[in-house]
């Protein structure tokens, strides 16, 4: 009885944990908008007791608002941020969003920076043909808040000091160097040059990552037709619970 009482508890435990709401920048990218579904599904399978619904800051539907609102009742909600470094999205819109939510809500942490992220990068590097030699230019998206940048700028030392070589950092927008410069510095000191598409998901900017005068672009780490890779999985459970010290 005490055992089956004990198990009855965990059930109404769980049911009653916020739900994890996932929040990417969002894609026009059919092929991105799958990728990036693909991830909240296998979040979703791999913690089933909870409520994980997805949504997006920016050029798709549901939005924050409309996301917030499906939950039911006055349902806790942990929001994750599928971004890889913490600028104006999660500063200013997402916190704004979350100040008039009228529900209980926490926000974690940006995906990145993570080693599990650099993890993934060298995976993709390995699996392109990266060489003894090769020169290396960590592609990421840019933005105009300092904080997002630094957070790019940590990422390209992590991935330094794993592959053992000085990694270049370039971007796509609003952050100098951009992607371009920086390839064509690198050039000037190595033979090869690789691009490491520190992107989420495949879609315009991982299309100009992949334009430049780069010998080989890696795809981004949710490549096309590929299950999540297992870290990015960990990651965003992992920043979910670190957001349960909030309730």
């Amino acid at each position: 009885m005490l055992l089956e009482q004990r198990a009855a508890d965990e059930r109404t435990a769980a049911t009653t944990r916020p739900a994890l709401v996932a929040i990417s920048h969002g894609t026009s990218s059919p092929i991105g908008q799958r990728a990036v579904a693909s991830l909240v599904s296998a979040v979703a399978v791999a913690r089933g007791e909870l409520v994980v619904s997805g949504g997006f800051v920016d050029v798709q539907q549901p939005d924050v608002e409309a996301t917030l609102d499906s939950l039911d009742g006055d349902t806790p909600a942990i929001v994750v941020p599928l971004l890889l470094s913490a600028g104006y999205h999660v500063h200013v819109d997402l916190r704004d969003e979350l100040a008039v939510a009228g529900r209980p809500t926490a926000l974690t942490a940006a995906l990145g920076p993570d080693d599990r992220l650099v993890t993934v990068l060298r995976r993709r590097l390995v699996e392109s043909g990266l060489r003894p030699g090769d020169g290396v230019v960590l592609a990421c998206a840019g933005s105009s808040d300092a904080r997002a940048v630094a957070d790019c700028h940590e990422m390209g030392a992590r991935l330094s000091a794993v592959l053992g070589v000085t990694v270049r950092v370039g971007f796509i927008s609003a952050a100098s160097p951009r992607l371009a410069e920086a390839v064509e510095l690198e050039r000037a000191t190595s033979d090869r040059v690789v691009v490491s598409t520190y992107l989420l998901a495949p879609g315009y900017f991982d299309d100009l990552a992949h334009s430049t005068a780069a010998d080989v672009a890696t795809p981004p780490l949710l490549a096309a037709g590929q299950a999540p890779p297992p870290e990015l999985v960990e990651l965003v459970i992992d920043r979910y619970e670190a957001g349960s010290s909030a309730f």
